[in-house]
């Protein structure tokens, strides 16, 4: 369990009126309670914990409530924290088997003016096993909180970047389409790996035989084309999941003119990373065939010498049976050059077959 909120940079006055810039806690965060202090203490707490400040009853010592965060992200939250938050907000965040469901309604919707929004995001990308993970983007008033039971690497990028730069997270909007794009920058770099990946198993594929090496069976190239094949299409999901949230995010009439701008910005990468994972799958398909193709022609190739063999040594069998047979009357018995003779033409019966053999190109 890890529950971190950011809030985004304020002004505020110091008791003798002169004007300061708070800081962003890039942790978790909450407000002092010291009214002299006027930026939030950065420390982590559970969700459960964080709760308004009263106001001081001295009327010269006011304190401020808490700001709220603009974001709120939830990794493999308890029950008791997402109770909290439930009862903070004022939602009902969606249990993880209904974060499963693949229903748009059940994905995408709007309930009580909070925008419910569930997307598949890649992890493990770098592995033999690459998964999708559901993530659920909430958009609460002004805070966006982040549901989640994995830890995909563009939350841990993006969170670093807010923890470098805070005006990156000045508002739930802006939290919510930097998440956005930083989970199609990675798409994006996994997509032109997966390509230089591609052209390297296709020289792998159309080696000569003599320079492949040990992958003679191509199993090792098989099942590098299946794990590409597989990654390649878990991308297509979250992409697809991606581009419905765009045309969600869309209609909403709350978002302003420069974050439509930003969305438009998106979907238009998802849709040219969406051609580019299209393209890899159907070079995956190519060089799947290809690869069958080569195996069955080695397999046939095998196939040809046994073939060859058989009917080279067809006739020296013949001979051999024939001379082998228990007869009484066999003239060829007692004949003094009987036995060289029969061995010559069971030589020459298998040389002569190899000659018309190779003499075809069939060798």
């Amino acid at each position: 369990m890890d529950t971190n909120e950011f809030f985004a940079p304020v002004r505020s006055n110091t008791v003798d009126g002169n004007g300061a810039t708070d800081n962003v806690a890039n942790n978790v965060g909450a407000q002092s309670n010291d009214a002299a202090a006027a930026k939030p203490a950065v420390s982590k707490v559970s969700a459960n914990s964080l709760s308004p400040v009263p106001k001081s009853d001295d009327s010269s010592d006011v304190v401020k409530p808490d700001r709220l965060p603009v974001w709120v992200d939830l990794l493999s939250p308890t029950s008791d924290e997402i109770h909290e938050i439930e009862e903070r907000f004022g939602i009902e965040v969606p249990t993880r088997e209904e974060m499963q469901e693949i229903e748009l309604s059940s994905r995408l919707y709007d309930e009580d003016g909070a925008l419910f929004m569930t997307v598949s995001v890649l992890t493990r990308a770098t592995t033999d096993a690459p998964q999708t993970t559901a993530v659920t983007f909430i958009l609460v008033k002004k805070t966006l909180i982040t549901l989640r039971y994995a830890d995909p690497v563009p939350f841990k990028t993006f969170i670093r970047r807010v923890k470098r730069s805070p005006s990156l997270a000045n508002s739930a909007e802006a939290v919510l389409f930097g998440l956005l794009e930083q989970i199609v920058d990675r798409l994006a770099d996994l997509m032109e790996q997966t390509t230089t990946d591609l052209e390297a198993l296709s020289n792998q594929v159309f080696a000569n035989p003599e320079d492949r090496g040990s992958d003679q069976d191509h199993r090792e190239t098989l099942r590098q084309i299946g794990r590409t094949g597989n990654l390649s299409g878990k991308a297509k999901d979250s992409l697809l999941n991606l581009h419905r949230v765009g045309l969600f995010l869309s209609t909403q009439a709350r978002l302003k003119k420069d974050a439509k701008a930003r969305l438009k910005v998106i979907s238009r990468d998802i849709v040219s990373i969406t051609e580019h994972a299209n393209f890899i799958a159907n070079k995956v398909t190519f060089l799947l065939d290809a690869t069958l193709g080569m195996i069955s022609l080695e397999q046939n190739n095998i196939i040809k010498i046994f073939s060859v063999a058989a009917a080279a040594f067809l006739p020296p069998t013949l001979i051999a049976s024939i001379y082998g047979m228990n007869f009484e009357f066999m003239p060829e018995l007692v004949w003094e050059f009987g036995y060289p003779v029969a061995i010559g033409l069971m030589v020459l019966s298998a040389v002569l077959p190899l000659l018309y053999f190779k003499r075809k190109g069939w060798l």
